[in-house]
């Protein structure tokens, strides 16, 4: 066999040869040569699928929240005023502090209602001897009368002086009566039970002359009420759904569960009822008045606070419940990403209502069992099928089989060849 031509140095086949070896990296040329490489003839990895977290569509009925702005008020409200003229001697409260129906808030000087109570029981003991007087008078005369011993104007007369005197005896009871009653309300007490306020007077103020003056005010607010405003034309909207089977009341033949949002948009931690509904529209702002009541054990809610109020006034059978970052929301429409029992991905327009817990209310455009993708489209390439796998929810650890082809294990490997 005659021996391959010599190759110089200085030929341009030498050159160009020695070139692409000098470019071509140093593993690329130990994986060619490699038990792996092309010269073994293994086939290629096939490509894996990438994994996709999906929910499945469950249909069912739902509750459509509302949420409607609402002032507090408290529940009752009573106005302490001086029902009797005089000086206030004392304040018997701390302002702020919860009080109990009957006690004793304010005292105005006694001693002139005391001394006309001790006057009109005075005239009533003269009322009543005078009346012992008349009867006795009377029951002589009856005798007498019989006899012909008096004339029966005698009779008359005697008669007219007992009942006199019973009148005078029934005015007296009356006077003491009142003197009384106007002694008792020398001492103010509280009509109900609940928060006092500051005082509105002081020590030594007059009051009550020719007027009832306001002393202090007390407000229950456990429970508290919620006046909650809806404007008229999304009430008409409602009871249209509501008559055409559109919707469905959410609680038929219960009260409306009404929760509050704060000003710092905090959940209130007590849920409420809906009480009642205003049957007149503000000519002012053309809303209707709803009147919720949410317990208030611990004073969280005062009078006046401006609520956010969150009730369920209607349902929607049909429905279901999707996390927000599954639906794509834009002018032109709403649409999810449903993924086939093949693996296919395909977009999908739905309706969307209203927002609940965090969530989005689809209304139409799915069917029970359909898996809805929720993360992983930054994963899809084209038609390229996917591996669906359930939704592990915010805060869930990833998954190890989710990571990306040439990822920290496959670089360590790399490092560790010669």
């Amino acid at each position: 066999m005659p021996a391959p031509p010599a190759v110089s140095p200085t030929s341009p086949s030498f050159a160009h040869g020695l070139a692409a070896l000098t470019l071509t990296p140093w593993w690329v040329v130990l994986l060619a040569c490699g038990p792996n490489g092309p010269a073994s003839g293994l086939p290629a990895a096939a490509p894996t699928q990438a994994e996709v977290g999906v929910v499945t569509a469950t249909l069912g009925t739902v509750g459509l929240l509302t949420e409607l702005p609402g002032r507090t008020e408290a529940s009752r409200v009573a106005q302490v005023r001086a029902r009797v003229a005089g000086i206030v001697q004392r304040q018997q409260f701390r302002e702020g502090s919860d009080v109990k129906a009957g006690q004793a808030l304010f005292q105005i000087d006694a001693a002139p209602f005391k001394a006309a109570l001790a006057s009109a029981q005075a005239a009533q003991a003269r009322a009543e001897a005078n009346l012992m007087q008349a009867q006795a008078q009377a029951t002589r005369y009856k005798p007498l009368l019989e006899a012909n011993a008096i004339s029966q104007q005698d009779y008359v007369n005697a008669v007219a002086a007992q009942k006199l005197a019973e009148a005078d005896v029934a005015a007296g009871k009356a006077a003491v009566q009142t003197a009384q009653i106007n002694l008792g309300y020398a001492s103010v007490t509280s009509p109900i039970a609940g928060r006092v306020g500051r005082a509105l007077v002081t020590e030594g103020a007059l009051v009550g002359q020719g007027e009832a003056t306001p002393l202090a005010l007390v407000q229950r607010i456990d429970p508290i009420y919620v006046n909650i405003t809806q404007p008229v034309a999304d009430v008409l909207r409602l009871r249209t759904a509501l008559a055409s089977g559109q919707l469905k009341r959410a609680a038929a033949g219960q009260a409306v569960a009404v929760r509050l949002v704060l000003d710092d948009g905090s959940v209130y931690s007590q849920a409420g009822r809906l009480i009642f509904s205003d049957l007149s529209v503000d000519p002012s702002s053309g809303q209707i008045t709803l009147r919720a009541e949410v317990p208030n054990p611990e004073g969280q809610l005062l009078p006046g606070m401006y609520v956010r109020a969150r009730l369920e006034q209607s349902a929607a059978s049909g429905a279901m419940l999707l996390p927000q970052q599954a639906v794509q929301r834009s002018a032109q429409g709403d649409n999810v990403m449903v993924v086939g029992a093949d693996g296919t991905v395909a977009p999908r327009p739905v309706k969307v209502g209203v927002a609940k817990d965090g969530q989005w209310v689809v209304l139409g455009g799915l069917k029970a069992g359909e898996q809805v993708m929720v993360d992983g489209f930054q994963k899809l390439k084209g038609n390229s099928p996917v591996k669906a796998v359930p939704w592990q929810g915010a805060g869930a650890a990833p998954s190890t089989a989710n990571a990306p082809p040439g990822g920290a294990a496959t670089a360590a490997a790399a490092a560790s060849r010669p």
